[in-house]
C-alpha cells in the first residue's frame, strides 16, 4: 500500500498545475457524489424495507384471523404472500423470536431471492409465518444505483472538464508571467505581462502580474539610470584623460614619468571599457557579419594580442559567420585574461567552429563558473587583480555576434574559455 501511495505522490509532483487541479477537483466531486449516492441508496432502501415490513405484518394479521376462524390457511395462500405453519425455510432468528412469544419481521434484500418474513407464535409451539417476495423492490434499488452511478460519473466528468478549462486559463497566465520574468532576467527590460482578468475583480494572478510589471518597470528605471550614469562618467572622463595623456607625454624621461604614463594608460583603458559596457548594456552595438576562415583569423588575432600563446589548428579552414573586429575583441580579452591571471603555457585551439583559450593556472573560481562574469569582480585573489570587465565585455560581444562563451576548469589544472561561433 505504501509503495502505491509513494508512486501516486511522485506522479502528482510530475504533473502540471492544470492536471493537478483537474484531478483534485474530479476526486473531490467523486467523493461528494459517492457520499450523496450512498445516502440516497440507504434512504431508499430504508423506505422500501419499512414499507415491506409493514405490509408483511398486515398480511400476517389477516392470515392469523383466517386461521383462527377456519383453523386452516386458505390453500396456503393469502394475497401476494405465502403463509405457512412451521415453514421449513423460515429464517432461524425469526423462528426463535416467534417461539419466544414475539411478533417480528425479517428482511433480506441482498440475496438471490429477496423477501420479507413476518412470524408469530400460534397454538403453543407452532409458528405462523408469511413470506412476501421483494424481487421488484430489489430491481428498483438496482436501477436506482445504476442511475446514481451514471449521474455521478456525468457530474465528475463535467467537473473535471470545467476544472481543466479553468486550470488551463490559470496555467496559461502563470506561464505567461514566468516567461516574461525569464525575458526580464535575460535583459529584455521592457517585457511586460500586461493586464489579465476582469478589471475590478479580485484576481490573484492579476495581482501577481501587476506586481511583476511594477517590479520590472522599477528595475528598468534603475538599470537605465545606472547605465546612463556609467556612460556619462566614462564619457566625461575621456576629455581630461586625453589632456592628461598628452601632458604625460611631455614629461621628461624617468621612472616617475613611466609610472604616470602607465597609470594614465590604465585609466584610458578602463574608461574605454566602461563606455563599451555601457553600449552593450544599451544594446546599441550592431555586428557586421561576414564569412571568415576561422583558423587563419584566430592565428592573426593571437599574433596581434602580444600574448605568448601557441595556436593549434591555425590551418583550420572551417567557415564561420562572424564580425572579425568583435571576435578579435573577444579573443583579445580572453588571451589577456589568461596571460595576466592564469599560468603558462597558454594555448589557443581551433576545432571546427569553436576556439578554446586555455591556461594552466589556478583556474576559474567556482562562483564565476556558477554565476558568470560580473563587472568589477575578479572572483579570486589567486587569479590576480583586475577590473572584471574583460570577461563581461567578451560575453557581451559574443551575444552581439551570435556566439556562445563557456568557461570551465579542465583537469588537471588551468582555466579554459571556449567561444562557439555560428557556422556558415
Amino acid at each position: 500500500m505504501r509503495p502505491a501511495l509513494i508512486r501516486c505522490r511522485h506522479l502528482l509532483r510530475a504533473l502540471g498545475l492544470r492536471w493537478k487541479i483537474s484531478i483534485l477537483l474530479a476526486a473531490g466531486c467523486s467523493l461528494v457524489a459517492v457520499t450523496i449516492g450512498v445516502l440516497i441508496h440507504q434512504a431508499r432502501a430504508q423506505q422500501v424495507g419499512d414499507a415491506a415490513r409493514e405490509s408483511a405484518l398486515a398480511q400476517l394479521i389477516r392470515v392469523r384471523q383466517v386461521y383462527e376462524l377456519t383453523g386452516r390457511l386458505d390453500d396456503d395462500k393469502v394475497g401476494e404472500a405465502d403463509a405457512w405453519i412451521d415453514c421449513p425455510r423460515l429464517p432461524e432468528p425469526l423462528r426463535r423470536a416467534a417461539l419466544a412469544g414475539r411478533r417480528t419481521t425479517y428482511l433480506d434484500l441482498t440475496g438471490p431471492d429477496p423477501a420479507v418474513w413476518a412470524a408469530r407464535p400460534v397454538g403453543g409451539d407452532h409458528v405462523l409465518s408469511v413470506r412476501r417476495p421483494l424481487g421488484g423492490e430489489q430491481a428498483e434499488l438496482v436501477e436506482l444505483d445504476r442511475q446514481l452511478v451514471a449521474s455521478g460519473a456525468g457530474v465528475v466528468t463535467l467537473a473535471a472538464i470545467g476544472g481543466a478549462l479553468m486550470a488551463s486559463r490559470l496555467s496559461k497566465e502563470l506561464r505567461t508571467a514566468a516567461e516574461t520574468a525569464r525575458r526580464i532576467s535575460e535583459g529584455e527590460l521592457d517585457a511586460r505581462i500586461g493586464t489579465s482578468g476582469v478589471p475590478g475583480s479580485r484576481n490573484e494572478v492579476a495581482e501577481l502580474s501587476s506586481a511583476v510589471d511594477t517590479m520590472a518597470a522599477s528595475l528598468q528605471q534603475r538599470l537605465e539610470a545606472e547605465q546612463r550614469f556609467t556612460a556619462d562618467v566614462a564619457h566625461e572622463l575621456r576629455t581630461p584623460l586625453t589632456g592628461l595623456h598628452t601632458a604625460a607625454e611631455l614629461l621628461p624621461a624617468g621612472r616617475p614619468t613611466e609610472l604616470v604614463r602607465d597609470r594614465v594608460a590604465a585609466l584610458r583603458t578602463l574608461t574605454e571599457d566602461l563606455l563599451e559596457v555601457a553600449r552593450l548594456d544599451a544594446r546599441r552595438e550592431e555586428a557586421q557579419l561576414g564569412a571568415h576562415a576561422l583558423g587563419p583569423l584566430v592565428a592573426t588575432i593571437t599574433r596581434r594580442s602580444g600574448v605568448a600563446a601557441q595556436v593549434v589548428g591555425a590551418d583550420n579552414a572551417e567557415m564561420v559567420r562572424t564580425d572579425a573586429r568583435r571576435l578579435e575583441r573577444i579573443l583579445m580579452n580572453l588571451l589577456v585574461n589568461a596571460g595576466r591571471h592564469g599560468g603558462g603555457p597558454v594555448t589557443v585551439t581551433v576545432c571546427a567552429n569553436a576556439v578554446t583559450v586555455r591556461d594552466h593556472g589556478p583556474g576559474f573560481p567556482v562562483k564565476l563558473l556558477r554565476d558568470g562574469p560580473q563587472r568589477f569582480l575578479t572572483g579570486a585573489a589567486e587569479r590576480g587583480q583586475g577590473t572584471g570587465l574583460g570577461l563581461t565585455i567578451a560575453f557581451g560581444q559574443a551575444q552581439v555576434i551570435g556566439a556562445r562563451v563557456t568557461l570551465s576548469n579542465p583537469a588537471p589544472a588551468g582555466a579554459a574559455a571556449t567561444v562557439t561561433l555560428p557556422a556558415v
